[in-house]
């Protein structure tokens, strides 16, 4: 029995809108340290960004985010400070 090798992924460049979400919430790994969760957040943000998703403000109390040394709103301002930045 044989296994087949895992399907090549690319990444994407480092000006698309998407790297730069995700290196926004990357940039917050002090807050967020499970990368499972900043992955969670980092696909909510670019569906929001692309007309989609929730407002920061809602996905950060949904996105069930294990948060250190910062609350919830605190994070939420965070991220739209960025945010406001890419536009």
């Amino acid at each position: 029995m044989s296994t087949l090798p895992p399907p090549s992924v690319k990444k994407s460049s480092d000006d698309s809108l998407e790297s730069k979400v995700y290196t926004i919430v990357e940039s917050l790994k002090d807050y967020i340290p499970v990368m499972n969760d900043r992955n969670r957040l980092g696909f909510g943000l670019y569906k929001y960004l692309k007309g989609e998703g929730e407002k920061p403000e809602i996905l950060v109390k949904t996105s069930k985010l294990n948060v250190k040394n910062i609350s919830l709103d605190k994070l939420a301002e965070k991220i739209n400070a960025e945010l406001s930045k890419l536009k």
